[in-house]
């Protein structure tokens, strides 16, 4: 599913206007019918509606949607904010349409003073001040009806997007003044912003309404932003030959784990078996030799050169993939291997946890990592090696710089994952839930991805197909174990049922 921004989103419709053909304003009544039918799934007719319409689109749309709730018998109060005397051609045509509704209670254009409605814990808000168009922080009186809305009881449910917040970036902008919906009933597609975590607080639970905006159109528009579909990851799935054997299936070489860190190494180890791989060599210091042999009997077991950490660069023409990192530790000597390590591998290569922290510590060492290689850093890890972030958007924006600049994948974990490829497109992963926010859980990812790529798959087909699968696993995991007990070690024992929901 394309994400668009909000200038797209604009192309989009005037596309479907144009192509359907269809008025922009049978389109929008359209687009009121949706809403109206979502609506009432949810609050009854006994709920008292306030709806505050701007002058612009978005406001023709909340008073169309005005009209209609008023005419299945709900008790609707309309207030239309119309400071500067201008409305859009829609908005206006709408504002004459509720006023000829007989069965509407009350409705008011506000032109200067307002003298807000009391709001109640029974009633329902309906927020069209503002919608996708815009760009920049509300102010003024709109800030204050925000702040009202904000501080009363009554749900609030908004029109596309919660007035105030920006659909792409919100880095300047302030959250004081932007309105805190109950619900978002959103039109076609997600927005940007909303995959952002700082910003759930203002979205509440979503709906994504398809209100039928030209398909064609929609697939004509180049979108920067994508989010995975389940079919995207079928249609990626490598098939095992009926004949396939160990030395078929690949050879991952995994690097992990220093001394009282065998944990790291042994789930990577396990997550990299479960994913495919026909082999897996695990290189660990001395000391976790006993624990991984014991922990892993299917891995092969390489010995590190020193009893506590990694050392010394191994070699790997041996190995179709390798994933370094997990359990690491960051001592200057394993920085040195580590660096040694990345310049001397020549197979695809996966580098997660220390192997992240280190490079952040070093950050000359950037310009010497491969072409093609997967970082997979979490936000903290990411602001090491890039600076800190002041909001998501800032962030994601570094990411697909950092990928853009060596030529590589950055995949950003999260609620919805950031995958931020080499030419600057990202696709976001849609699996995975809070349960999933435990140790270990990107131990698990490395292992997954490492395995796909020894497995045969390229490097950007094993991170979307790497990030699904940890996500559905972890997925499956919480539908029969739950949230909150959540482990690493579920996601991986969920890793077959994952493959297999996928392949049938």
């Amino acid at each position: 599913m394309k994400i668009f921004t909000s200038n797209q989103i604009h192309e989009l419709d005037k596309y479907t206007i144009e192509h359907e053909p269809i008025s922009s304003l049978d389109l929008m009544e359209r687009a009121a019918k949706v809403l109206t039918h979502a609506m009432m799934g949810v609050w009854s007719v006994s709920t008292p509606v306030v709806v505050f319409a701007g002058p612009g689109n978005n406001g023709g749309d909340a008073l169309a949607v005005a009209r209609m709730l008023a005419e299945q018998g709900y008790r609707v109060s309309a207030y239309l904010f119309n400071i500067s005397g201008h409305l859009s051609p829609d908005c206006a045509t709408n504002k004459k349409r509720l006023k000829e509704c007989k069965r509407i209670h009350e409705f008011i254009e506000v032109t200067q003073e307002f003298d807000p409605p009391v709001l109640e814990k029974d009633m329902l808000v309906i927020d069209g001040l503002f919608g996708s168009g815009i760009n920049k922080p509300l102010a003024g009186g709109f800030a204050s009806l925000v702040k009202y809305v904000n501080a009363s009881p009554s749900q609030v449910a908004s029109i596309d997007v919660p007035s105030g917040l920006m659909t792409e970036d919100n880095t300047y902008n302030v959250r004081a003044n932007t309105i805190r919906a109950t619900r978002t009933f959103t039109l076609q597609q997600p927005k940007l912003s909303f995959l952002f975590a700082e910003n759930q607080y203002f979205i509440g639970q979503l709906h994504v309404l398809d209100i039928r905006l030209s398909q064609e159109g929609i697939n004509k528009i180049d979108a920067q932003y994508t989010i995975t579909e389940e079919d995207d990851i079928r249609e990626r799935l490598l098939k095992r030959s009926p004949f396939a054997h160990k030395g078929l299936m690949g050879n991952a070489l995994l690097i992990a784990g220093s001394f009282c860190m065998a944990g790291a190494a042994i789930l990577a180890t396990k997550a990299c078996l479960r994913a495919g791989a026909g082999k897996v060599t695990i290189n660990s210091p001395k000391r976790n030799i006993p624990i991984l042999q014991t922990a892993v009997p299917e891995a092969v077991v390489q010995m590190g050169s020193e009893e506590t950490i990694f050392a010394e660069a191994v070699e790997t023409e041996d190995f179709q993939a390798l994933g370094i990192g997990p359990g690491l530790g960051q001592s200057e000597q394993t920085a040195i291997a580590l660096i040694s390590q990345l310049r001397r591998t020549q197979c695809p290569i996966v580098a997660d946890a220390d192997a992240l922290n280190i490079l952040g510590n070093h950050r000359a060492w950037m310009q010497q990592l491969p072409k093609g290689i997967i970082l997979t850093p979490h936000p903290k890890e990411l602001d090491r090696m890039e600076g800190h972030s002041a909001d998501s958007y800032e962030r994601l924006t570094k990411a697909r710089n950092l990928a853009e600049r060596i030529k590589g994948y950055v995949i950003v974990k999260g609620r919805y994952t950031a995958i931020c490829m080499s030419d600057g497109h990202i696709l976001f992963n849609p699996t995975g839930n809070a349960g999933m926010a435990t140790a270990g859980s990107g131990d698990v990812l490395t292992g997954i991805i490492t395995g796909l790529l020894a497995r045969g798959y390229k490097q950007q087909d094993a991170c979307i197909v790497g990030v699904y699968l940890h996500g559905l696993a972890g997925d499956l995991a919480a539908n029969d174990l739950g949230e909150e007990s959540l482990t690493a070690s579920d996601i991986i024992q969920y890793l077959p049922k994952a493959f297999k929901q996928l392949s049938e």
